[in-house]
């Protein structure tokens, strides 16, 4: 099994990024997915959830109206949308499906 972020970057505040995140090795499509983010020394925060046919989302208070999660199950990957980006936004985001996790790719907002 893997996942396999990718689009982090740095960014200037109100800013926008794309992560995505390609699995293989399980039935990407019988699974939900999720993007967490984490800060060292904190435990990941759940940033936003799909489920499997994507048919229905959810968000952190903190990034709803922001952040776009949205999936792919002919290309097994999932997506996160970053819009208006904060330097409170700053953070490893991970990729999450069943009890998988990805390795992780660095979100930095600043000027």
């Amino acid at each position: 099994v893997q996942l396999v972020e990718s689009g982090g970057g740095l960014v200037q505040p109100g800013g926008s990024l794309r992560l995505s995140c390609a699995a293989s090795g399980f039935t990407f499509r019988n699974y939900a997915m999720s993007w967490y983010r984490q800060v060292p020394g904190k435990e990941r925060e759940l940033v936003a959830y799909i489920t499997s046919a994507g048919g229905s989302t959810d968000y952190a208070d903190s990034v709803k109206d922001r952040f776009t999660i949205s999936r792919d199950n002919a290309k097994n990957t999932v997506y996160l949308q970053m819009n208006s980006l904060k330097p409170e936004d700053k953070d490893v985001y991970y990729c999450k499906g069943y009890t998988f996790w990805g390795q992780g790719t660095q979100v930095t907002v600043a000027t």
